[in-house]
């Protein structure tokens, strides 16, 4: 699969500072929060917390912190309530983009995703103006395969919709919310996981020349280092 890929996303994470990491944490914190007053703080009846949970393992964030946000979100501390709220916008060179936040003030993030966007050659969008070109899946990320013919057919055997490799790595693709027991079942099987998510797919990617993919990477790189935004998903052919 070519374009936009999660992993290449933690890939870039993981070589950031200590203070970008802090950022994640806060942004998986929040994901915690709304999760749990959704559905209980729970892991082992609520499976939307489990999966955060793992999230919050594969980014390295320390138990205290996992332990401290459910807390939170359950009342055993004080904390803030999140809404959930979509953004969908252009890009430069007709590009698609979706922004995914968690905010307690929707006119700050509203203002601050729609300069992100202005500030690159994007422009924000209106609801469902984009997203019918992306579809919800699973994606599961493994690496340091010898055998891929085998690791298809394992996934397959698992329930898996597709195999790609990705350079050194193999992407898994699943239906929506079944990454966890395809990670479980690949676990199993001996495979190294490096990640497990849910993520919007596009059905097909665009180019853009050399220039472009400059300023659009600026603008997916502002869009990211806003607190309120949880994920951008896009479909430039990278």
């Amino acid at each position: 699969m070519s374009g936009h890929s999660k992993w290449h996303n933690i890939q870039a994470r993981k070589g950031k500072s200590d203070a970008a990491r802090g950022k994640i944490f806060t942004k998986i914190g929040r994901e915690i929060a709304v999760c749990v007053k959704a559905g209980g703080p729970d892991p082992n009846t609520n499976s939307k917390l489990r999966d955060i949970i793992a999230k919050a393992k594969q980014n390295n964030m320390p138990n205290d912190n996992i332990e401290r946000s459910i807390k939170k979100a359950s009342g055993e501390l004080s904390g803030i309530n999140y809404e959930a709220i979509t953004y969908e916008g252009y890009g430069v060179g007709g590009s698609a983009v979706i922004v995914e936040c968690l905010t307690d003030n929707k006119n700050r993030t509203a203002g601050d995703v729609r300069h992100a966007f202005d500030k690159h050659g994007g422009s924000l969008g209106s609801s469902n103006c984009v997203s019918y070109l992306f579809n919800r899946k699973g994606i599961v990320i493994v690496s340091s395969v010898v055998d891929v013919d085998t690791l298809m057919m394992d996934a397959l055997d698992a329930g898996a919709v597709d195999v790609v490799e990705d350079d050194d790595l193999v992407q898994v693709i699943t239906e929506p919310n079944e990454h966890v027991k395809m990670e479980e079942a690949l676990t199993k099987k001996g495979y190294t996981v490096i990640s497990a998510d849910t993520e919007l797919v596009p059905d097909n990617y665009v180019d853009l020349n050399e220039e472009q993919v400059g300023k659009f990477n600026r603008m997916i790189d502002a869009l990211e280092d806003l607190d309120d935004v949880q994920e951008v998903y896009h479909n430039v052919n990278m």
